[in-house]
């Protein structure tokens, strides 16, 4: 699993992310002279009440006390006002920006700051709806509805069901090496579930490297599924991927013969990539957007080969110094 460089989210800091940023291009704007300072002398004291208000309101949702839920509810009810005032104040400055470089025709010129002061008042108006429907309303949100950064909004919320209950956030990287511990093959997932990756990803290396080259494939338990693992037989002789639950007498008996167990155990070699991967830099990603995530993902595998590979190297080196000292 790779992080994404982002601070915990919760919506009450996500809407005071949405009106800072909202606040700092509403202040690009004015210096560059697309918006006057008439209506913007408060500017300072807009960023300061924001900010207690968040503050007040995050201290009351974590608490507990007596009548929890009624003064959460108040001190959201006045973080939500301020935050409406502020984006309609936003909205009637977007139009004045409009029609300033319409007039000037400096569009292409102001289009990405223009362009970053819509998104942020966007997810100004969507923290605000979604704050208010599950607090005021008491709604539960949808999933799908969540936005967990808005500096990187690819990042996925992932919770591995371990022990110690630890959220994640970025993206769960699939990692494929072969049995001389290099890494052959790699996939960003993106909201994808485990099951859905087998067969793709046993196309790739079928396709790569030939069906009489791979003799067997081992996958973790979140991976199986009846029919991938009956679909991957016709390809692969040996198809190690453990089912999850009850197994029937013929799944035990497959699962405790000798072969099984073998491929099974050098599974756990996985582990030790997943550490080298990390000690290579893919523990947190510090680049910014989807794309410069899934670059430095690669980055990241290529150092991990490359180390690899000079291991092997040096291995040899040593080798024949030896062999070279015994024949002297």
């Amino acid at each position: 699993m790779l992080e994404s460089n982002v601070h915990f989210p919760t919506d009450m800091n996500l809407l005071w992310d949405a009106g800072r940023k909202s606040l700092d291009m509403i202040e690009d704007a004015i210096e560059e002279g697309l918006l006057e300072w008439k209506g913007w002398r408060k500017g300072k004291y807009w960023r300061r009440e924001l900010k207690k208000l968040m503050r007040i309101s995050a201290k009351a949702s974590s608490g507990g006390g007596k009548n929890k839920e009624a003064i959460e509810k108040e001190h959201v009810r006045s973080y939500l006002e301020l935050s409406r005032s502020l984006s309609g104040k936003i909205g009637a400055s977007l139009l004045a920006i409009y029609e300033r470089v319409l007039t000037t025709n400096q569009v292409e010129i102001h289009a990405k700051k223009i362009e970053t002061l819509e998104y942020f008042h966007e997810m100004l108006n969507k923290q605000i709806d979604l704050v208010e429907r599950r607090v005021i309303r008491d709604e539960t949100i949808p999933a799908e509805e969540k936005i967990h950064s808005l500096f990187e909004p690819h990042t996925e919320w992932l919770y591995k069901g371990k022990s110690n209950k630890r959220v994640e956030l970025g993206h769960n990287i699939l990692v494929t090496s072969d049995q001389w511990g290099f890494i052959v093959d790699y996939l960003v997932v993106e909201k994808q579930a485990d099951v859905s990756l087998a067969i793709p990803l046993a196309d790739r290396l079928l396709s790569r490297y030939g069906e009489s080259v791979i003799k067997s494939i081992s996958f973790d338990k979140g991976f199986y599924k009846k029919e991938n693992k009956e679909l991957l037989c016709l390809y692969i002789p040996a198809v190690i991927m453990p089912k999850k639950g009850k197994k029937n007498k013929a799944e035990q008996e497959e699962e405790s013969s000798k072969t099984f167990k073998k491929l099974r155990h050098k599974h756990s070699a996985v582990e030790s990539d997943i550490n080298r991967l990390e000690h290579h830099g893919l523990d947190r990603c510090p680049d910014k957007g989807l794309k410069a995530f899934k670059r430095y993902c690669a980055l990241g595998v290529l150092a991990a080969n490359l180390h690899k590979l000079g291991d092997v190297l040096q291995e040899k080196a040593r080798e024949q110094c030896e062999k070279s000292r015994k024949a002297a």
